[in-house]
């Protein structure tokens, strides 16, 4: 993992990042849905909270990262959440699926970074070329809380495949 150059108090830089926004012809397990785009531009003003995976589909992922944040959405958006979205490196049509499967709907936003860019400037990059399964370089697992696109919480996990301090717990806790 890459050392985060990001901290809690700093502005975001600005990013872009890719999705397939969800409507309700994607109930079709065999529709793909169109590929867009939305910056980091459209969350001036807003408390948005970003959580990270290094994969969807992913076992840490996908039974423990992702589900309680769907679980918690509610109570999310009463603590003032007003954007909630899962980053990846996956491209968009994978996110897609993935979060058709676990149900998300419009709740949570599925965003692409193409390449890790936007994460790259950010430091929460992990290589994962070691493992032997393809998967590269990736998003690391971390949770953020921006508010009109300033840090005010950053929990990067020591170990991506564990969820303490980037878990749906922790954020709330620290709301």
């Amino acid at each position: 993992m890459t050392t985060p150059s990001v901290k809690v108090g700093d502005e975001v830089p600005q990013g872009t990042f890719v999705y397939v926004p969800f409507t309700p012809e994607l109930a079709d397990s065999s529709a793909c849905g169109i590929p867009t785009k939305i910056s980091t531009d459209a969350w001036k003003g807003k408390k948005v909270l970003l959580f990270a995976v290094p994969g969807a589909f992913t076992p840490s992922c996908h039974a423990n990262h992702a589900p309680p944040y769907l679980a918690k959405v509610d109570e999310l958006k009463a603590k003032g959440i007003d954007v909630i979205a899962v980053v990846s490196a996956n491209d968009p049509f994978v996110l897609s699926g993935w979060s058709r499967i676990l149900g998300f709907g419009d709740k949570i936003l599925a965003l692409s970074d193409p390449d890790t860019q936007w994460t790259s400037k950010l430091g929460l990059t992990v290589d994962l070329s070691g493992l032997g399964i393809g998967l590269g370089k990736r998003t690391t697992r971390f949770a953020l809380v921006l508010d009109d696109l300033k840090v005010k919480y950053l929990g990067v996990e020591p170990d991506p495949t564990q969820v303490t301090v980037s878990g749906v717990d922790a954020v709330l806790s620290a709301l």
